[in-house]
């Protein structure tokens, strides 16, 4: 997108921001550096002209277009703004049949952007190792010049115009520089180990947000179901309370009250139905593809087989020490800030070079050429640096305690997050066992008030209330169920074993 900030073309038509190349380009297209009345001086005070609106305020190169002129005025681009790529579109497996959760998994980790995001800042890591392995080779550059000049001297001598050109190669070699070309090394493998490492915890989040998602919408569709019975169930209510009514042993209040419970059974299947397109939608976009997708998934055929954690809590604790992989990777980065630290601390020191230069020179007129031949030893001794050198190394040493810091904290904070989900995986198993006990007193204890109630006796009161006791049951062993789908996710993903999951779910 280009946008119309000066510019100035050379005579090959390179473009060159203002002012101080383009005062030269002008110079070169008037011919003035041809003639002999122009002299340094007089360039120089043309370069300070050009940069001189700098000095009173002005704004050249008009960036304030680019900002709001106040803080509370919206601002319009003064260019065309750069249209959102769009994201390519991931294609579904060529199958009607609902898909798993493996399925969705292994799709998730091939089409979710984050993946894709740490892949590629995993490769971008591993390329600085090669940068700091560069200095391990020497540096070879050519150059060509031409050059054209006079010169003049006080006692009248003037050597008219001579023209020069011709190549040029260099080699520049280090030598020996007490170890601080390693320690950058080291620290950029440690880097590199960190970002790859940092991947593997990506993967494991893809994986964790996918199984919540899944089982989310599990959930959702079993609420559904739920809400479903419990409307059907007030609905025959209503329909015995008009009976009643017609027969005289139930009161207009009655027939008003079951009909608000139809209403109620009637919303709360609605929004459940929302949030089933809401569940399937999130579960979409964690596996990768767009939220309007026909995504079929598979349920559960029978509820799943609760198993109790038989593994000590102090031997998972160690697992997950040496499993995260967030956690290696922080150990990870302490490592390469330490290494850094020191890269910083041998730079402080001699370094000795080599540089090799081999270049040949041709004149316009016919004169011979000459050759141009150098080989240097170089041995560089900083001996002052303004404190420099004394608070970079003071800087990478901070950085580098502030990298072991992290790593502990990030160790405290793993520590909590096995023991909270491993204890509650402890409690969505025990409360497993409960609701399905109480849902199926509620569910007796309904049946026998609805038919008491069509028999002619008991209260619609207590018929209502059997039966919102019941729906609640039903959604607490829902919800029961789905706590301790996310336990054993949040278990596995805490301890760092998502990509080969320890507590597995299986069916009756």
């Amino acid at each position: 997108m280009d946008s119309d900030i000066p510019l100035s073309r050379t005579p090959a038509g390179a473009r060159f921001k203002e002012p101080a190349v383009a005062v030269i380009c002008r110079f070169l297209e008037d011919g003035i550096l041809n003639k002999a009345c122009v002299s340094l001086p007089l360039v120089l005070l043309s370069l300070a002209a050009a940069a001189a609106p700098e000095a009173d305020g002005r704004d050249p190169f008009g960036t304030s277009r680019y900002a709001p002129l106040a803080p509370g005025v919206r601002w319009d681009s003064p260019v065309p703004l750069p249209q959102v790529t769009e994201m390519p579109v991931a294609s579904l497996p060529a199958t009607d049949r609902p898909l798993a959760l493996p399925e969705l998994t292994e799709l998730a980790l091939q089409n979710n952007p984050r993946t894709r995001q740490a892949w590629f800042a995993a490769r971008a890591a591993a390329s600085a190792i090669g940068i700091e392995r560069s200095d391990d080779l020497p540096r070879v550059s050519a150059l060509v010049t031409v050059q054209r000049s006079e010169s003049g001297g006080q006692a009248g001598n003037q050597i008219n115009w001579l023209t020069r050109y011709g190549p040029a190669v260099t080699l520049t070699y280090l030598l020996f520089d007490f170890g601080a070309g390693e320690s950058r090394v080291k620290a950029a493998e440690y880097q590199a180990l960190a970002a790859s490492l940092s991947q593997n915890r990506v993967l494991q989040d893809v994986v964790l947000l996918v199984e919540q998602s899944y089982y989310r919408l599990l959930g959702v569709e079993q609420l559904i179901r739920s809400n479903e019975l419990f409307l059907k169930s007030v609905s025959t209510s209503l329909e015995a309370t008009r009976r009643r009514r017609e027969g005289g042993l139930a009161t207009v209040a009655d027939v008003y009250r079951a009909e608000t419970q139809v209403a109620q059974g009637q919303l709360n299947l609605t929004r459940s139905q929302g949030e089933l397109e809401k569940a399937r939608g999130a579960l979409a976009a964690a596996v990768g593809v767009g939220v309007n997708a026909a995504l079929k998934v598979q349920t559960l055929e029978s509820a799943p087989r609760i198993k109790e954690i038989t593994e000590s809590l102090g031997r998972i604790l160690q697992r997950a020490k040496a499993a995260r992989p967030d956690l290696v990777a922080a150990e990870a980065q302490a490592l390469s800030a330490r290494a850094q630290a020191d890269a910083v601390a041998r730079s402080g020191l001699p370094s000795v070079t080599i540089n090799a230069t081999t270049g040949r020179t041709f004149f316009h007129q016919d004169r011979p050429f000459t050759d141009t031949n150098s080989l240097v030893l170089g041995v560089s001794i900083p001996l002052f640096t303004g404190y420099e050198q004394t608070y970079l190394v003071r800087q990478a040493e901070a950085r580098a305690a502030q990298a072991e810091a992290a790593r502990d904290v990030l160790f405290r904070q793993t520590e909590l997050e096995v023991w909270q989900a491993y204890y509650d995986v402890k409690t969505a198993a025990g409360g497993v066992s409960t609701t399905e006990v109480q849902l199926r007193a509620a569910q007796q204890t309904a049946e026998a008030t609805l038919a008491r109630y069509q028999a002619g006796f008991g209260s619609l009161l207590d018929l209502i209330t059997a039966q919102v006791e019941e729906s609640n049951a039903r959604v607490q062993r829902i919800q029961s169920f789905l706590d301790w789908f996310t336990a054993v996710s949040r278990l596995n993903h805490a301890i760092g074993a998502s990509d080969r999951t320890v507590y597995r779910v299986e069916q009756r």
